[in-house]
């Protein structure tokens, strides 16, 4: 296999909005570079990145599948990133290591949610990025009117370098604008084309394109614009240089026509990257941090520098392992050799080093700073992991991921399974990271959380086709609270109990009362000559503390009370620490229930990024879950509101406010305090914990 310096690397991940033909282009680009000998089908589940059962069976992509190809001697690794929301994990991951970022966009439908969601990513990590206007060749293409929505709502700075001749199901020409010719393609599959002079009826829109794309190109080189200021116009070698340039610091965002389906655009497209797109040589230094100083140290793309590599990806497979997805930042990597995992403080052995299409690996002896390559069977390294050689220990910046938007709760069929489930939930988190699970012994329930249903949905099918086991998600607990408004002066219990030989005897007057929200729990020593002996009163207290944690309503925690000890009776004989255990845990219940007891209920910050139409329903739908609007701004073309909803009324809230604005709203959650919980709803939660427990004892 042959090896590439980082100067013939290029590093491309395509996103956007899903349907919008990333896969079917990335299958064309493999066949036109002879990765591949035909042309593989989405709806034929023969495609080379979506090989996975599920993404066969629900023709989409659910995880990034890294491809290469070769062509001008150049080395191109693509990254075919998934468009379904749910799986935003997979795209995030694939732009922390692309060094250039594609949006393809449909010519018929332009700009939709996916599209600016991903693209909000790109203009985070400020990279370079180009834009594919797909499916040209449908009837109700509109090339210019979706590059101006591309402009006005991706980036100013995006140029055409490329249209077509006619658009609809005559779509076989476009017009290079680098070479001012007209390209011609044949039949797909045929991989036939011919370059020849821009026709006359073109030439005048060709030529004031191309005038637009030399003046941005000036734009982003002082001495450029000004040769540009003095002689109209640049030289092909200024512009080669410039166009690259202002790519690289993202002055320009180039624009290209395409049909996946037809097979028109992929050579003009890969030409000019192998010529304009940066190599990771040309890029910055990534930024690192030192393993033990944690100061910041640049990581140079440099073959003769120490080994550095992150991954970024992993793939678990039945009869192979994990498979470890991997960048080269610096040094090269060859099997057999030694890395330090700096995240874990341990030692890893590389074994076979591979290249991947889809499922499809090639060995290679060795991967050079700035390539993409897989390895199987590490002992201890996972998503996220830095490894590098001991003479550089350090660590590169993890991907951020949103907080999940959706939970529920996981209910086995089968008792004894719950070490299985933990193990699974571990695998999909693994190649999910956004997907994330935990027990809460709280509600005593394992919650697993994520970025939307289909993905917990297809998280559960894993456990059972893998796994083979079987479990329903089901509604999870609410973590209620309860205290008290009033005070309770005198609890009182005697436990007294007789049954031959030593009993049991102890006995306690208690005073309740309630605590400032967040206060937490005090318990005072009130007694005064001896009534209740020194050794018998933290035996009181650790019978409040388990009926405090136990609760008294609804079985959840009680919180913010104060407890005083102030009198009591003992019996020198039949005293024990479980008698005063017992008659602390009777006296807090009846005092509990005599002190005005109330449930408090989670509440939970929620923010919601919506376009502006959607306003009166979203707002709607949220007093509708006795939410509260906090205030509301404008992040044009998007509203913010910002509410507090009870956590009770937020199960499947991503699901609802997708379909109120049709996959185009947004919300993040998070905790904000406890709160009292109305009246009507609250008989509601202590019925149904009634209900839940006798039919546990059944």
């Amino acid at each position: 296999m042959k090896e590439y310096q980082a100067e013939a690397i290029r590093n491309i991940a395509f996103i956007g909005h899903g349907g919008s033909g990333k896969t079917s282009l990335s299958e064309l680009l493999l066949f036109t570079a002879g990765e591949i000998n035909r042309i593989g089908k989405i709806e034929e589940g023969n495609t080379t990145s979506d090989f996975n059962q599920n993404e066969i069976e629900k023709q989409i992509s659910i995880q990034t599948s890294p491809l290469h190809l070769e062509w001008s001697n150049t080395k191109i690794n693509f990254l075919d990133t998934p468009g379904f929301p749910d799986f935003i994990g997979q795209v995030i991951s694939s732009l922390h290591v692309a060094d250039v970022a594609v949006s393809v966009v449909k010519s018929a439908e332009g700009i939709e949610v996916g599209t600016e969601q991903t693209w909000d990513y790109v203009k985070k990590r400020k990279m370079s990025a180009g834009v594919i206007i797909n499916k040209v060749d449908n009837e109700h293409s509109k090339f210019f009117e979706t590059f101006q929505q591309v402009k006005n709502r991706l980036s100013s700075d995006a140029t055409i370098v490329a249209f077509p001749v006619k658009e609809g199901i005559n779509f076989n020409s476009i017009v290079d604008l680098i070479k001012m010719k007209m390209i011609s393609y044949g039949d797909a599959g045929t991989k036939k084309i011919t370059e020849e002079d821009i026709p006359a009826d073109l030439l005048e829109k060709a030529n004031k394109l191309k005038e637009e794309l030399i003046e941005k190109v000036a734009e982003s080189d002082e001495t450029l614009m000004n040769k540009f200021f003095e002689e109209g116009t640049l030289n092909d070698d200024e512009l080669l240089k410039g166009l690259k340039a202002s790519i690289i610091k993202g002055g320009l965002v180039p624009v290209f026509p395409f049909s996946a389906s037809k097979g028109v655009g992929s050579n003009t497209f890969l030409d000019f990257v192998v010529k304009y797109f940066p190599s990771p040589a040309e890029l910055p230094a990534a930024k690192a941090m030192m393993k033990d100083s944690n100061s910041p140290v640049d990581v140079p793309c440099n073959v003769n520098g120490e080994p550095v590599l992150f991954i970024f990806k992993s793939l678990s497979e039945k009869h192979v392992g994990e498979l470890s997805i991997f960048k080269v930042y610096s040094g090269s990597i060859v099997a057999g050799m030694d890395l330090t995992n700096t995240n874990r403080d341990k030692i890893e052995r590389f074994g076979q080093v591979f290249i991947l299409n889809g499922r499809n690996r090639k060995e290679v002896t060795k991967l050079n700073a700035g390539d993409i390559g897989a390895v199987v069977k590490l002992k201890d390294s996972h998503t996220g992991d830095t490894l590098c050689s001991k003479n550089f220990s350090v660590i590169i910046p993890p991907m951020e991921y949103p907080e999940p938007v959706i939970r529920f709760a996981v209910k086995p069929k089968a008792k004894g399974d719950e070490d299985k489930i933990s193990a699974a939930l571990h695998t999909a988190h693994e190649e999910e990271p956004t997907l994330k699970s935990k027990y809460d012994p709280e509600i005593a329930q394992t919650i697993v959380a994520g970025q939307g249903e289909l993905q917990l949905n297809l998280a559960i099918k894993l456990l059972k086709d893998r796994y083979g086991v079987d479990v329903d998600l089901v509604e999870p607990r609410i973590p209620y609270r309860e205290t008290i408004k009033g005070k309770c002066e005198d609890a009182e219990y005697k436990h007294k109990k007789q049954s031959g030989g030593r009993g049991q005897y102890g006995h306690v007057h208690l005073k309740l009362e309630p605590l400032p929200r967040g206060a937490g729990y005090e318990f005072v020593d009130a007694i005064v000559g001896g009534v209740v002996p020194g050794r018998f009163i933290p035996a009181v207290e650790k019978g409040l503390k388990e009926i405090m944690s136990k609760g008294i309503l609804t079985g959840s925690k009680v919180i913010d009370v104060k407890v005083t000890l102030f009198d009591g009776t003992y019996h020198d004989v039949d005293s024990d620490e479980v008698s005063f255990k017992i008659a602390a845990s009777q006296a807090f219940k009846k005092g509990f229930l005599d002190a005005k007891p109330v449930i408090l209920e989670p509440i939970y910050d929620v923010t919601v990024k919506i376009p502006e139409e959607y306003m009166g329903d979203v707002m709607g739908d949220i007093s509708s879950r006795r939410g509260k609007i906090q205030g509301m701004d404008s992040e044009s073309p998007f509203q913010i509101i910002k509410a507090k909803v009870p956590l009770a009324e937020l199960h499947k809230y991503s699901t609802q406010l997708r379909s109120l604005t049709q996959g185009r709203g947004q919300f993040s959650m998070s905790f904000s305090h406890y709160e009292e919980v109305p009246k009507e709803v609250e008989s509601k939660i202590i019925d149904e914990y009634q209900k839940s427990k006798e039919a546990e004892e059944e």
